[in-house]
C-alpha cells in the first residue's frame, strides 16, 4: 500500500514552513531531513509506524516548499523547529533527524529540552569537520538550474560526479522554462559550511532516551565516532546497519523502521 502523507503549511517566526502530516490518532514523532531532502523521504517509516505512531516531517527554510531564507545556520534551523513544535502544540515528543536533521534535533534537545522526550538520530556525528568526515559539504554550485527533461537533469547531475541523482531529484521540478530543483544551490552551499563544526556538547548536553542508528557503509558517519557517542551519552543505544549507507532508511527501510518502532514502543 503506498503511504500517504498530507502537505500542511503554517507560518511560524514569520516564515511560511511546509510540513508531510501521517495524521491519524497515534503518538507525534518529528522527523527532520538532511541537505537537499523532502518531507516525503519519511512516508515508508510513517506507514510503518502507523497506527501507534502519527510521523509528522517539517520541511526545513530553504527546503522543498518552505520558504527561502538568507540565514541557513544551524541556529536558524533549530529556532524554526522548536517554534514548529510550539506553534502546532505537539510537544513533548520523540524527534527524528536524519544527516543535518539530526544535528539540529539533538541541538534542539540541548536548547529546548521541554520539548523532546527522545532522540532518534539517523547518521549525524557530534564532529562535522575534516579529517574525521572527509567531504563535508557537497559543492553544488556548477550544478544545472534548469534542463529540457527530467531526465537530462538527472544526467547533467550525475555527470558532474554524483553516482545515483535519485535523492536530489525528489526536490526536482518542472518550470515554464524547464526542470529545476526547488533549492537555492548557492544557499546549499552555505548551509552545509555552517554546518562544519564540533557539536559534542550539545550531543553531551541531555540525557533523554536517545536512538543512534548507523550505517556501517556511511561516507559521512565514521563507525569510530558513531561507537564514541554511544558511549559517551547516557541513555544511548546504537544500532548499527552492515551494508548500509548514509541514507540507510533507504537501503533497510524494514530494518531502519523496526528499530524506530521498537524503541518508541518501549519508552
Amino acid at each position: 500500500m503506498t503511504p500517504t502523507m498530507t502537505m500542511e503549511t503554517v507560518t511560524v517566526r514569520g516564515r511560511r514552513l511546509a510540513y508531510a502530516d501521517a495524521g491519524g490518532p497515534g503518538v507525534p514523532v518529528l522527523a527532520l531531513h538532511g541537505h537537499f531532502g523532502r518531507a516525503r523521504a519519511f512516508a515508508g517509516l510513517a506507514a510503518a509506524l502507523a497506527p501507534e505512531f502519527r510521523v509528522i516531517a517539517l520541511e526545513q527554510r530553504g527546503h522543498g516548499l518552505s520558504a527561502h531564507a538568507d540565514d541557513m545556520s544551524p541556529d536558524a534551523y533549530v529556532a524554526d523547529a522548536a517554534a514548529f513544535v510550539r506553534a502546532t502544540g505537539l510537544g513533548p515528543l520523540a524527534l527524528l533527524g536524519h544527516s543535518m536533521g539530526g544535528v539540529v534535533a539533538f541541538r534542539l534537545a540541548a536548547r529546548h529540552p521541554e520539548l523532546v522526550r527522545a532522540l532518534i538520530i539517523e547518521e549525524a556525528g557530534a564532529l562535522n569537520r575534516r579529517p574525521e568526515v572527509a567531504h563535508p559539504v557537497l559543492d553544488v554550485r556548477d550544478w544545472p538550474r534548469r534542463a529540457p527533461t527530467l531526465g537530462a537533469l538527472r544526467r547533467q547531475v550525475e555527470d558532474r560526479g554524483i553516482p545515483d541523482a535519485g535523492y536530489f531529484l525528489e526536490s526536482a521540478v518542472e518550470r515554464p522554462d524547464g526542470w529545476g530543483f526547488l533549492f537555492d544551490h548557492e544557499a546549499m552551499v552555505r548551509s552545509q559550511e555552517a554546518l562544519i563544526g564540533d557539536w559534542w556538547p550539545d550531543w553531551l548536553a541531555t540525557g533523554c532516551p536517545a536512538l543512534l542508528l548507523h550505517g556501517l557503509d556511511s561516507f559521512v558517519l565514521p563507525t569510530s565516532m558513531a561507537r564514541e557517542m554511544a558511549e559517551r551519552r547516557p541513555a544511548t543505544t546504537l544500532r548499527e546497519f552492515p551494508g548500509c549507507g548514509h541514507w540507510l532508511h533507504d537501503d533497510d527501510p524494514a530494518g531502519f523502521a523496526a528499530a524506530v518502532s521498537e524503541f518508541l514502543t518501549a519508552l
